[in-house]
């Protein structure tokens, strides 16, 4: 209407739409990037140099693992209790599958993973590794019935052969403490050259 104050309406915003949440790998990507192109690469406002630049000029060599197993033990925090079944491990609605999981079952075991990827599980048993466990839902590597077959055969090996050790170091240790046999009785013999008594008849004189 001429004279009257004209309605504002809000513009439309005809920019790009927001994009959703960023997965969690695509968020690992880009925080990993800020961190090794950008920070470490830019003045630190307390020290005045770049992050990175400090860490050259110290000269500083960290302590390194013996092996990526003593790696994942440090990195892979989130570590669970489980149990290994004739299918495999059982996590998380997933079954993991290895071949050397076939000579474990029914053992209780550690399970060490990244949240962020679950197509494998580390496995712990008594602290000694034993290996990656696959889940085929996840990922594409399958395990065989030959492989299997062929860990349980190893492991049934080996526990023979641990076995027969333990048996002999047992064997060893009773021959050694045993007391020594006795000697047996020696048998009396009667001599040759003793004479044999005679019985004399006694005789009776008539009246």
């Amino acid at each position: 209407m001429p004279g009257g104050t004209a309605r504002l309406r809000p513009a439309r915003h005809q920019g790009p739409r927001r994009a959703g949440p960023a997965e969690p790998a695509e968020l690992d990507a880009a925080l990993g990037e800020f961190i090794v192109k950008v920070y470490n690469n830019r003045v630190h406002s307390e020290t005045g140099q770049p992050p990175q630049a400090r860490w050259e000029v110290g000269g500083f060599l960290p302590r390194l693992p013996e092996s990526l197993e003593q790696l994942d033990l440090l990195l892979l925090t989130v570590a669970k209790p489980r149990k290994i079944h004739p299918d495999g491990i059982r996590f998380q609605g997933l079954r993991y599958l290895d071949p050397v999981l076939a000579a474990y079952v029914g053992e209780s075991v550690i399970i060490r993973y990244d949240p962020r990827a679950l197509a494998e599980i580390r496995v712990f048993h008594r602290g000694r590794f034993l290996g990656r466990a696959i889940c085929p839902d996840l990922a594409a590597a399958t395990v065989s019935l030959k492989e299997i077959t062929a860990a349980r055969s190893a492991r049934r090996r080996e526990l023979r052969r641990q076995v027969g050790e333990r048996a002999s170091v047992v064997d060893r240790l009773i021959a050694v403490h045993a007391p020594p046999p006795a000697s047996p009785p020696t048998a009396q013999t009667p001599a040759e050259d003793q004479p044999v008594p005679r019985l004399k008849l006694k005789r009776y004189r008539e009246e």
